[in-house]
């Protein structure tokens, strides 16, 4: 089930988002990336991506906004608000690592003026996720 939040509280998310956006540091794609995670308790950690000359070492928007969460104690989370000039969805590792925490986290899709395109839980777009209940089976 999706969570429910008040209009304000998204649009809160997605300006974070873009504000966000214009931190990040893109100087091979020049695609910027937004984030805005909201936690259950409210607080927001916004991340943008950051390249690296050396690929591999390039980290998303999402999973900068995701450990700069956890390394604040941040285990458990309602929303995240993703933007990109035209709508990307989270690559494959920043899905499972938003999966470890929150199977069932509200996906908000938005370009950089704002307008919300997709609005799904990470369950749908990642079917199947492997997560810690798996190793107790």
């Amino acid at each position: 089930m999706t969570t429910t939040l008040p209009i304000t509280d998204v649009k809160t998310l997605v300006e974070t988002a873009i504000k966000a956006a214009h931190h990040a540091y893109v100087p091979y794609s020049h695609y910027r990336v937004g984030a805005a995670l909201r936690t259950v308790d409210g607080t927001i950690y916004g991340g943008c991506n950051v390249e690296n000359a050396a690929y591999p070492a390039t980290i998303c928007a999402e999973r900068t906004a995701l450990v700069k969460a956890v390394s604040e104690g941040q285990r458990q989370f309602e929303a995240i608000v993703v933007v990109t000039r035209n709508g990307g969805f989270p690559c494959g590792t920043c899905r499972q690592m938003l999966y470890e925490f929150s199977p069932h986290l509200r996906v908000i899709i938005a370009d950089l003026s704002g307008k919300i395109l997709h609005d799904e839980r990470l369950s749908d777009l990642l079917p199947y996720g492997f997560g810690p209940s798996e190793l107790s089976k």
